[in-house]
């Protein structure tokens, strides 16, 4: 299991198009994300990610399980940081 952590830093947070980047990228793994003091939702539904309600400065938690569990958090972890 790989886990990466950050804080989301654009003014905008996350809206529909960096979560549809996420969730596209997470559709072959077992993927939850969690935001700091919230419930964990499964990464690959672009309705949970949207319904966390991530604000710039929150900080998200994503959890990978399964085949380059490591390699995907990295890009999921990359794509939350260069949102746009």
């Amino acid at each position: 299991m790989a886990t990466r952590t950050t804080v989301i830093n654009d003014p905008v947070g996350i809206h529909a198009r960096p979560a549809a980047q996420f969730t596209h990228a997470v559709t072959a793994c077992g993927c939850i994300v969690t935001k700091e003091g919230g419930n964990p939702v499964p990464a690959n539904s672009i309705l949970s990610v949207m319904g966390l309600g991530i604000k710039q400065g929150d900080s998200v938690v994503i959890d990978v399980q399964g085949a380059d569990d490591e390699t995907v958090a990295d890009n999921l972890l990359n794509i939350l940081v260069n949102a746009e």
